[in-house]
């Protein structure tokens, strides 16, 4: 592509509108589903274990191929990565909604996540070549706000789309939403997208790309199946075998890089103390929040018997502590005392609200909705408190040169991470509603929480008091 000028490219907003759209797919699809438990087990005869495979399968194949998919658009040109990410997400999405089999479902949910894996790291690029650099704080000031309406809408939009059973489509509906999405987007995108040039001087890193994905398999199938299976000896080996793996993919990385190739993630980043510790913070934060609030819809549905719309409006006051959380850390927090504290303080807030979730349902009986509300905004503040500083603080803890392969390494850990959370807490949960007892595995859940949101405030702790701006 040619240089931008200083104004940068003609159709910069619509780029910028265009890759948040993508954005929001992706974001809808990994949870718009939530609330399709029951409807589900009941058109498809899907086991508990099913459903875990349904709602994260598709974070763990995203989060394995988000650093193969960087590449590729390094390789072949970020437009056209772009396009063949938005085609084949919409297509995958069509795959979804027609199979005929919750074994076919899972296995399209893959592929979707997969394919998601290809379109996502290209908008940071895209929004990089289209504006100039004085107006990139406004390009991706947009994000925060995307983010968070696509998390809150995907439940929302779910329950609703199949509690109105349009045309008799139920539960696949939420999946053909999709189509009109990505049809248009793929279609401005090839009229209006800066067109990029490959760079044949990247070689991809195939068998470092397939080391991510298999030791990110090996984590999390044992922790889906291990419930069911009576927790077998090939569970924990295959755990363990997981740590082997991701052992082995650093040290190839540094024999790469030491025949002067071009590694997948540089292993330099794993150097950095902080980031470490980042990392895990950053693990430990969406697993957990990934994790119970998944539980808290499927509590309503398989507990209380709710409607997949009205267990879709639990999730507001969730949404509606996020957005104050958000609004209060990244306004106002984040910059007065830096985003350590800031992210310790939000943990804090958090457990506050586990506790009280906890506190405020001690069985089924009489059981209101309301009763959780205050709880649930409160567990939402510190949330939306912790979303918007985190990655900031983590990144602040690497040179600027290695900012491209500690991104990349902080989605796939976000992605997996949320994978990881839906496979723990719904072992935990599915192990008491199958018995009628879903109420005990709720709050045994919110104990899970409770146990991550204390690690989470010890990881925390050795971050940077503030992020420092690394030169690039």
């Amino acid at each position: 592509m040619s240089k931008v000028a200083a104004a940068g490219y003609k159709y910069k907003w619509l780029v910028l509108t265009v890759v948040l759209v993508a954005e929001m797919m992706d974001l809808l699809d990994a949870t718009i589903v939530n609330v399709a438990g029951p409807t589900l087990a009941d058109k498809l005869s899907a086991s508990n274990t099913d459903l875990q495979w349904v709602i994260g399968g598709y974070a763990l194949a995203l989060g394995s191929g988000l650093i193969l998919g960087g590449r590729l658009g390094d390789r072949f040109g970020r437009r056209n990565m772009f396009i063949f990410g938005l085609i084949g997400f919409t297509l995958a999405s069509l795959a979804c909604a027609l199979a005929p089999t919750v074994a076919l479902l899972i296995i399209f949910r893959f592929a979707q996540g997969f394919i998601g894996a290809m379109l996502l790291p290209q908008g940071f690029g895209l929004i990089r070549e289209s504006f100039p650099p004085q107006e990139f704080g406004k390009a991706f000031a947009a994000y925060g706000p995307a983010f968070g309406l696509g998390g809150i809408l995907g439940p929302i939009i779910g329950g609703f789309l199949i509690e109105a059973d349009i045309a008799g489509l139920g539960w696949r509906a939420v999946f053909l939403v999709n189509l009109p999405i990505g049809i248009v987007a793929t279609l401005l995108s090839i009229k209006y997208l800066p067109k990029s040039e490959a760079d044949k001087t990247v070689k991809i890193d195939l068998l470092g790309a397939f080391l991510v994905v298999l030791a990110s398999g090996m984590l999390v199938y044992p922790l889906i199946k291990g419930q069911e299976a009576g927790w077998p000896i090939w569970t924990y080996l295959m755990i363990i075998g997981s740590v082997v793996v991701f052992y082995v993919f650093t040290r190839i990385e540094k024999s790469t890089i030491k025949r002067g190739d071009s590694p997948l993630i540089d292993p330099r980043i794993f150097q950095k103390r902080d980031y470490n510790f980042g990392l895990a913070g950053l693990g430990l934060y969406f697993a957990g929040f990934t994790g119970v609030y998944l539980i808290l819809t499927l509590f309503l549905q398989f507990g209380e018997m709710f409607s997949a719309s009205d267990a879709a409006l639990g999730n507001i006051p969730i949404a509606l502590g996020a957005a104050i959380g958000g609004t209060i850390s990244g306004a106002f927090l984040s910059d007065k005392i830096g985003g350590r504290y800031t992210l310790q303080i939000g943990a804090a807030i958090q457990l506050v609200g586990v506790v009280l979730l906890w506190v405020s349902l001690p069985s089924l009986a009489n059981f209101s909705i309301w009763q959780l509300v205050p709880a649930l905004v409160v567990s939402g503040i510190g949330t939306g408190m912790i979303a918007a500083p985190i990655f900031d603080t983590i990144l602040s803890t690497v040179e600027g040169n290695l900012s491209g392969s500690a991104s990349g390494v902080l989605s796939a850990v976000q992605s997996v991470s949320s994978s990881l959370g839906v496979a723990i807490f719904g072992t935990v949960f599915f192990k008491f509603s199958q018995i009628g007892e879903a109420d005990a595995g709720f709050r045994n859940a919110l104990l899970v929480q409770i146990l991550i949101i204390v690690l989470f405030l010890g990881v925390s702790s050795v971050l940077p008091k503030r992020a420092e701006r690394q030169e690039y």
